[in-house]
C-alpha cells in the first residue's frame, strides 16, 4: 500500500488529505498528515476575530473531526530527505523521528514576512494564526480600559492607538473590523472621546490593496479616513523601539497595538531544509499539474500547492506568471493535487491548474466593504454582504457554516458581545496570587515618589511565599524551527 505524506494542514493540505480521504479505495494507500496545530485555520475571518465578529473557535477545523481516515502527526516537519523518501519530524514533546512515505505533498504554507526594524521583534504581532486575532482584540479592549482609569496625556493617548502596517487585504481588513469595534466600544465607554482615538494604517507603497484597481483602492483610503482612520501611503517603519513608532517619511508617535501584516516569506523548513528545487524566493518549483520540478525536469513522486509553491498561472497574459498566494489557489490547487495523485496512482490522466478569479472580496468592518469582479465594483453594505456570503459559504463544513451564520445573526439582534480575555495566556496567575493585587499588578511607583496609604484590614496580612509568585511558561517553540525566511518581495493575501 502506496504511503502519502502531506506536510501541512493549511487549506492546501487540508484540502487535498479531505479529498483523498473520500475518493482513495480501501487499501489503496495511507495518507499521513503532519501540522503542529492540530486545525486549519480559515484566515479569512481572523479580522473579524480580531473585532469580535467572529468566534476564534469557529475559525479553528479540527482535523481529527474531519479527516477520519487520515493518520494525523502533531509536529513540525524538520527537514525532507526526499531522494529517501524520508521526513524528520519534530513531535510536540521535543523528540525527533523519521517518517518513511512513497508519495509526498508539500503544503506548509507561509510565514509572516518581517524585517530587521528595532523594536520590531518585542511589540509587533502577526495575523496568521487564531492566537493572534484573539490577541489584537484583547490589546484593543485592555487598551481602552486603560485608557478610561488615566488622566489625558502621552500614556492615555498610547493606550488609544493603534497601527497596522502593510496594506494588503489582511491589514485593511483588521484596521476596517478595529474601527468598527473601536465606534462601538465608545458606547460602553463614557470616559473616552472619539477624537482620541488614533489609528494608523502604514503601507510601503503609493497605493493599498494591489489586487484591485486603482479607483477601487482609492475609493478604500477614502472611506477609512472618513472614519477617522490615518493612512501612510509611501513610508516605511524605521522603528518601533517600547512602542515608539518612527516612520521614514519622519513622522511618528506612541502606540500600544502594533500588528505587522507586511506580507508573506517562504517557509524556512520548505527554503533551506528539503533537497527540493525551490526559486529564488525559496518557494518549491512546481509545474502547471502540481507535480515538483519542470516541464523537463519532473521530481518523481513530489507535489506541492498553496503559499509555498511556485505555481504557473495560467489564467494570466504575462509571461512566467504564478499564482498570488490566496484562499481561492490553495483551495483548489489543495483539491486538483488529491485529484492528480490519484490519476497519478492509477495510471490515469493528469490534469493542469488553471483558475480565473472570482473577484475580490473585503470587509471594512461591519457593514462596509469592498467588492471587484473585472469592471464591476461595489462598495458599502452590499459588498459587506457579499463578503459574508461567500465566506460562510467557503469556509469548511456545513456545521461550521450554520455556526458562523448563527453567531452573525445573533450579533445582528443584540450587538458585538466581546470580552478581553488577556489572563487566558497566564491560567495560573489568580491560583498562585491567592487574590493578592501585588502579585497580579506590581505596584507602579506614583509620579510624585510619595508612598501608597497602608490598607486597613481585619485579618492578618498575607505572608509571601518564599519562592516568586508566578513563573511564566516558556516560550513556545516557532512553527518554522531551525533558520529565519530569506527575505522576498512583498506579497500580501487578499481574503477571497
Amino acid at each position: 500500500m502506496r504511503r502519502i505524506l502531506v506536510v501541512g494542514g493549511g487549506y492546501a493540505g487540508f484540502y487535498a488529505a479531505w479529498r483523498l480521504e473520500k475518493r482513495l479505495r480501501r487499501g489503496e494507500a495511507e495518507v499521513t498528515l503532519v501540522d503542529p496545530r492540530g486545525f486549519m485555520t480559515y484566515q479569512p475571518f481572523l479580522p473579524e476575530v480580531a473585532a469580535g465578529s467572529v468566534e476564534a473557535r469557529h475559525v479553528a477545523v479540527s482535523l481529527r473531526a474531519h479527516l477520519r481516515r487520515t493518520r494525523l502527526v502533531t509536529g513540525h516537519v524538520t527537514a525532507v530527505d526526499h531522494a529517501h523518501r524520508t521526513a524528520t519530524v519534530r513531535t510536540v514533546d521535543g523528540r525527533e523521528r523519521d517518517l518513511a512515505y512513497d508519495v509526498l505533498v508539500v503544503t506548509a504554507g507561509a510565514v509572516t514576512r518581517t524585517f530587521p526594524v528595532p523594536g520590531l521583534s518585542d511589540e509587533g504581532i502577526g495575523l496568521k494564526h487564531v492566537e493572534e486575532a484573539v490577541a489584537v482584540r484583547d490589546r484593543v479592549l485592555t487598551g481602552f480600559d486603560a485608557a478610561a482609569n488615566l488622566p489625558p496625556g502621552a500614556e492615555r493617548a498610547a493606550h488609544l492607538t493603534v497601527t497596522v502596517v502593510g496594506g494588503g487585504f489582511t491589514g485593511v481588513e483588521v484596521f476596517g473590523e478595529l474601527l468598527a469595534l473601536s465606534a462601538d466600544l465608545l458606547r460602553r465607554y463614557p470616559e473616552i472621546d472619539a477624537g482620541e482615538l488614533r489609528f494608523h494604517l502604514v503601507e510601503a507603497r503609493d497605493r493599498i490593496l494591489p489586487e484591485v484597481t486603482d479607483g477601487p483602492g482609492r475609493w478604500v483610503v477614502r472611506h477609512l479616513t472618513r472614519r477617522g482612520g490615518l493612512v501612510h501611503l509611501g513610508a516605511q517603519v524605521l522603528s518601533a523601539t517600547d512602542g515608539h513608532v518612527v516612520l521614514s517619511t519622519g513622522e511618528e508617535w506612541d502606540t500600544g497595538l502594533l500588528v505587522w501584516t507586511a506580507g508573506n516569506a517562504s517557509h524556512p523548513v520548505v527554503a533551506n531544509h528539503t533537497d527540493l528545487p525551490v526559486d529564488g524566493r525559496g518557494l518549491v518549483v512546481v509545474r502547471s499539474d502540481l507535480r515538483v520540478g519542470t516541464e523537463d525536469a519532473p521530481v518523481p513522486d513530489a507535489w506541492a500547492a498553496g503559499d509555498n509553491a511556485a505555481v504557473p498561472d495560467l489564467a494570466s497574459d504575462v509571461p512566467g506568471a504564478l499564482t498570488v498566494p490566496n484562499a481561492q489557489h490553495a483551495v483548489r490547487q489543495g483539491r486538483l493535487l488529491a485529484d492528480n495523485v490519484l490519476a497519478e496512482l492509477r495510471g490515469g490522466r493528469v490534469r493542469r491548474y488553471r483558475h480565473a478569479s472570482l473577484g475580490v472580496v473585503a470587509t471594512l468592518g461591519r457593514h462596509h466593504g469592498v467588492f471587484q469582479y473585472r469592471r464591476l465594483v461595489l462598495t458599502g453594505w452590499l459588498a459587506w454582504a457579499v463578503h459574508r456570503a461567500y465566506h460562510v459559504l467557503a469556509v469548511p463544513t456545513w456545521e461550521r457554516k450554520v455556526r458562523v451564520a448563527l453567531l452573525w445573526a445573533s450579533a445582528a439582534l443584540f450587538g458585538r458581545d466581546v470580552v478581553p480575555l488577556p489572563a487566558v495566556g497566564r491560567p495560573r496567575a489568580a491560583f498562585v496570587a491567592g487574590g493578592d493585587p501585588d502579585v497580579l499588578v506590581p505596584l507602579r511607583p506614583p509620579a510624585d515618589g510619595r508612598s501608597r496609604p497602608a490598607l486597613v484590614t481585619s485579618s492578618p496580612a498575607r505572608q509571601p511565599s518564599s519562592g516568586p509568585a508566578f513563573v511564566a511558561p516558556p516560550t513556545a517553540p516557532p512553527t518554522a524551527p531551525l533558520t529565519a525566511p530569506p527575505t522576498a518581495a512583498p506579497t500580501h493575501r487578499r481574503s477571497a
